[in-house]
């Protein structure tokens, strides 16, 4: 098994994590280019010359995933590749999901494949990692396979969603992708809901972009939400292409935050970066607020306790949760847990030397971040 290196890192070993929020993965052969291209968020191929591997998540997949495999860290990707290949997808993903020593995944069902191969169903997912699996429901997907009339439709979408979440522990978002954060903290009135449906409903895509009916569904969801004592996440910062990123910066739902905050739902700022920052200052303004740094952890390689330690300025220790948001390959699952056992491990080893806490001080924080907020937050 992978194991965290450098200062700060004992107080890990053994140390179950909760993964909040993440995604199953790909337990097909896939070729190398359709694997290194889920190293990247974006969705085009490579420049000429270019490889998502030469890359600071590229890096960090190289040093901690080919131990878990047989071979030493920092191995080359080609014999990385070819390691993985000889051992088969099923082994190697057996291998990287127990090696990322996981207690509890909180699984977002809405992505159900990638690479243009289906994910592995929950039940699988659970198995192979040695973890327990519960589901997080994605509210656009929900509200885009309701058919109902345009009158018919904010109820069959509230009733669509109540019976969604009932098994699940947290609703989540993709509002950021779909139009971006800056929206109106009030209700869209009945009318403007009814007529945006009826719009959305002849034009037949599918695909919920129309304003209207998102904000209409975040409150739809902060209600479903408030009933069944549910977090709702919401994706902020950076993603795929599909994204505009100054559209996903989370101080934008400052005024959403303050128009919620009487429900008392849990509100739940996914990965942040570049505004890590804005959404530290967010958990620690708002009561109802938390954040994670999520896939981040991973994408900055070498720079995660750099970046770690920039949302621990403000961000309360209660109010911080730890995910991988591993999407498609098992390989993320390692570095998300590994990264961040190391980065925490090196930002409060810092603080020992600093005297800024205690030993004490410094394994309760890394506990309550690793595992026990998430377990508070989501009642597991």
């Amino acid at each position: 098994m992978a194991r965290p290196e450098g200062p700060g890192a004992a107080w890990q070993e053994g140390a179950g994590l909760v993964d909040h929020h993440c995604h199953s993965v790909v337990a097909a052969e896939l070729t190398d280019e359709a694997l290194a291209g889920l190293l990247t968020e974006s969705d085009r191929p490579p420049a000429p010359g270019c490889s998502p591997f030469d890359s600071a998540l590229g890096l960090a997949v190289r040093r901690w995933c080919p131990p878990v495999l047989g071979l030493p860290a920092h191995a080359p990707a080609a014999d990385y590749l070819a390691r993985r290949r000889e051992l088969g997808a099923a082994e190697a993903t057996r291998r990287l999901l127990a090696a990322a020593g996981l207690d509890t995944c909180l699984v977002d069902t809405g992505l159900t494949a990638a690479a243009g191969y289906g994910l592995l169903p929950p039940a699988e997912l659970a198995e192979a990692a040695g973890a327990s699996v519960r589901e997080v429901v994605r509210l656009e997907w929900v509200a885009e396979a309701v058919t109902a009339g345009a009158e018919a439709w904010p109820r069959a979408v509230a009733q669509a969603l109540a019976s969604a979440a009932a098994g699940a522990v947290a609703v989540k978002s993709v509002l950021a992708y779909r139009h971006g954060l800056a929206v109106p903290a009030e209700r869209p009135t009945g009318a403007a809901v009814v007529a945006a449906a009826g719009a959305h409903l002849r034009g037949g895509s599918g695909r919920l972009t129309d304003p209207v009916l998102l904000r209409h569904l975040l409150w739809t969801a902060v209600d479903v939400c408030a009933d069944l004592g549910l977090p709702l996440q919401l994706h902020t910062g950076f993603g795929d292409p599909d994204l505009t990123l100054h559209r996903a910066d989370p101080s934008l739902l400052t005024d959403f935050v303050r128009a919620a905050e009487p429900s008392g739902v849990p509100l739940v700022l996914l990965h942040g970066y570049p505004y890590h920052r804005q959404a530290a200052w967010l958990a620690q303004a708002f009561p109802t607020v938390y954040t994670d740094l999520g896939l981040t952890a991973s994408y900055t390689g070498p720079r995660v306790a750099a970046v770690l330690g920039e949302m621990l300025e403000l961000a309360p220790f209660g109010k911080l949760l730890f995910s991988t948001d591993a999407y498609g390959l098992p390989e993320l699952y390692v570095v998300g847990t590994c990264q961040f056992r190391y980065g925490l491990g090196t930002v409060l080893a810092g603080w020992q030397a600093d005297d800024a806490c205690s030993a004490a001080d410094a394994e309760r924080v890394a506990r309550m971040v690793g595992a026990d907020n998430a377990r508070r937050l989501y009642a597991l």
